[in-house]
């Protein structure tokens, strides 16, 4: 015998109510699915480059140059061309890219530019980064008639632009407009507003975005292929062609000679595991900081 009997509202209520529920556990299943999924294939990515790439890693890999075939050697020059040019990329990415966001997310909301500049930044994500390549070798190596350092430079920061201007623009857009009046009844200058209070309740969002544009630079080969090339020897030499590790495992992977296989698998695998490791310790550092 029921303690409380059921009205007749309830009772019409419950069918839909027992539709939702359904629904709800149905998407929730989906959902828990599609992200075991992700993370099996991702897994399963890092464990093949794991297993390959442990295999030619040694002190070599840290300590000589690229070899000729058939020769031991290592990816010194690739590594140290590959860390100058994607920080260069970076460096001239991030101000550029913050500050567009800034602009979209605070200033732009009225008038024809802010529209244009979104539409324009929605190319550069979705476009080919081997249009970007071709487009630095139209406009910089082509008229200096040389590859160069600065040359693959431009051409990281001209991706990883896009990737840090969408992140600011949405992460200020988050901020809640209490926050940004508030500091303004304080007798704060907008410009204030914007870098004391906005930017900085959404650090932690801006910072994933310059490290999402910078794992996404880090892998890129079509674009340093048009612009820095390749070099076999060491050179620190920005206005020259220098050596970058996309470039040398493209290379090494594609050639029948087993040492530079496994140079090409160890190159991938420090690409991998460093963006992966570049992510954890800025995330660890900042969270203890903020708190």
């Amino acid at each position: 015998m029921n303690a409380i009997a059921q009205t007749p509202a309830q009772a019409e209520v419950s069918p839909l109510y027992r539709k939702r529920l359904f629904i709800n556990r149905l998407a929730l299943t989906l959902s828990l699915l599609a992200m075991a999924s992700g993370m099996i294939f991702l897994l399963w990515i890092l464990a093949v480059l794991f297993m390959k790439g442990i295999g030619g890693l040694n002190a070599a890999v840290f300590t000589q140059m690229t070899p000729s075939p058939g020769s031991a050697g290592g990816l010194l020059n690739a590594i140290f061309g590959s860390f100058v040019m994607v920080s260069l990329g970076t460096l001239i990415a991030t101000p550029i890219g913050i500050l567009a966001g800034v602009y979209l997310a605070e200033f732009g909301r009225r008038g024809w530019v802010a529209p244009t500049t979104r539409f324009v930044n929605d190319i550069l994500l979705s476009a080919p980064s081997i249009i970007i390549g071709l487009f630095v070798y139209t406009i910089y190596v082509a008229q200096v008639k040389h590859f160069s350092a600065w040359a693959g430079a431009i051409a990281l920061a001209i991706i990883a632009i896009p990737v840090i201007v969408r992140t600011t623009e949405t992460m200020l857009l988050l901020v809640p407009a209490s926050l940004r009046e508030a500091a303004a009844a304080l007798g704060a200058p907008e410009w204030k507003v914007v870098t004391m209070v906005a930017l900085r309740a959404v650090r932690s969002g801006v910072i994933t975005g310059i490290l999402l544009a910078v794992a996404r630079i880090s892998g890129e080969t079509a674009p340093l292929l048009f612009t820095a090339l390749n070099n076999q020897f060491w050179s620190s030499d920005l206005n020259a062609p220098m050596a970058n590790l996309p470039v040398v495992i493209f290379q090494f992977a594609m050639s029948p000679f087993e040492n530079w296989i496994e140079l090409a698998w160890a190159g991938a695998m420090l690409i991998t595991f460093s963006v992966l490791a570049i992510n954890i310790i800025t995330r660890v550092v900042f969270r203890q900081r903020t708190n």
